[in-house]
């Protein structure tokens, strides 16, 4: 008989202050977790340094920490002490497995802290994006030009931020791999990423690709439209504002559709955050696009958890025109589980979670007017029920949760339960 495998999750947010793709990810997966009778789960989240949270307990089986602060550029703490915190909530639980959903509010010099004082635990680290290969947010974009970037090396790297030396960037790359080398198993949400990440210098048999834990959403009712025969030309993005996501494009091509007279009948509802927080230049192009957008087009702002599902409803279409190479896009999941299919840019991992017309409809990336073409086609009711009638049924969290466990148990030996002296 052995006693249930203890899974400590490890996550740079949670989803009541943050409700990032990765926070999500996270917290979805330690609740399917703690369901389980053979699981002991406990959930490590970060919050912003002096937050009341910080070094309290939230719900069952959850410790919020401070985060610490991070070096943008090597990605490893400031604080040259150790993570005393974290160190203190995983001692008291003995974890068999150790399972990190970023480095980010840790520093990837965590890694090494975690292999020292917990030796016989397997280390997981789930990849959300490209941070320890791209110094532009993760990304993999040109600064300035947006421009896609397909591999990185000292010198191209130099080349996008000439502020620092091609050596820097050396010595940055094996620093972020060396302490790499110290988890037992990645996890890839999309093969896409994984082979960027073999590319990069991970060692192909230690990435798993395995998606993440999804919150389960009712599939909901087509929207009533009308008459028969009506369009379906009820559009909506979900997600952040900012120059990686193709807001700015997709208003374009909107502005595009309006000037020829194609957008009568339409409607365009944005539901994001941050567009407060992105760089002037970008506010003012957004602002300049709202200002010639046609009626029908509405911003929104941020919107919580719980609205989702009613959002969701209230569109035909889920947009998704990124300009970065992406991952695993949560919202796609979130728009398939709802039963709406999307319109998506034909790139990285966001292509690689689309089927072509068979739920999704997919564009040449960063074109608006590729983008405008498929959005009048897309107001055909037929085809509209023939991509919603494709959509496969999603996996639910209880799944994701026996997918993981499978795997934490393939990297650790059970541990018996004592015997009563």
């Amino acid at each position: 008989m052995t006693r249930p495998h203890r899974v400590a999750v490890l996550a740079h947010g949670h989803p009541a202050l943050s409700a990032g793709g990765a926070e999500l990810a996270a917290h979805t997966l330690f609740q399917a977790l703690r369901q389980r009778d053979d699981v002991e789960a406990l959930l490590v989240a970060c919050v912003p340094e002096g937050h009341a949270l910080a070094g309290g307990e939230g719900a069952p089986g959850v410790r919020f920490v401070p985060a610490q602060a991070i070096d943008p550029f090597r990605l490893l703490s400031r604080d040259p002490a150790e993570p005393r915190a974290v160190l203190e909530a995983l001692a008291a639980f003995q974890p068999d497995t150790i399972h990190l959903h970023h480095v980010l509010g840790f520093g990837a010099d965590l890694l090494f802290a975690l292999r020292r004082a917990f030796p016989s635990a397997a280390l997981v680290l789930t990849l959300h994006e490209y941070q320890p290969i791209c110094r532009q947010d993760g990304q993999m974009v040109r600064p300035g030009t947006m421009e896609l970037c397909d591999r990185s090396s000292p010198a191209r790297c130099a080349g996008c931020f000439p502020q620092h030396t091609p050596e820097r960037f050396l010595s940055r790359a094996a620093t972020l791999r060396a302490l790499f080398s110290l988890v037992d198993r990645f996890l890839a949400p999309s093969a896409f990423l994984a082979a960027r990440y073999r590319d990069w210098g991970l060692p192909a048999e230690r990435i798993t690709c395995l998606e993440n834990a999804v919150e389960a959403l009712p599939r909901l009712r087509p929207r009533r439209s009308g008459p028969a025969g009506r369009r379906r030309g009820r559009f909506a993005f979900f997600g952040q504002i900012n120059p990686y996501k193709g807001v700015d494009l997709l208003l374009e091509a909107v502005v595009r559709l309006h000037a020829v007279g194609e957008w009568e009948g339409c409607e365009l509802a944005i539901h994001g955050a941050n567009l407060e927080r992105q760089r002037e230049d970008f506010q003012a192009e957004i602002a300049r696009l709202l200002a010639q957008a046609p009626p029908g087009v509405t911003l929104h702002g941020a919107y919580s958890r719980d609205a989702l599902p009613r959002l969701m409803a209230e569109a035909d279409w889920v947009v998704v025109p990124s300009r970065w190479w992406e991952n695993s896009p949560l919202v796609v999941q979130e728009a398939f589980c709802a039963g709406r299919p999307v319109i998506g840019a034909a790139l990285g991992g966001l292509a690689e979670k689309l089927t072509a017309e068979r739920d999704a409809l997919l564009f040449t990336p960063g074109d608006p007017q590729a983008l405008a073409e498929t959005l009048m086609r897309a107001r055909d009711p037929k085809l509209w029920r023939r991509l919603r009638g494709g959509i496969r049924p999603r996996e639910p969290p209880a799944e994701a949760a026996r997918q993981h466990l499978a795997l934490y148990r393939s990297l650790t030996v059970p541990a018996p339960v004592a015997e009563p002296v």
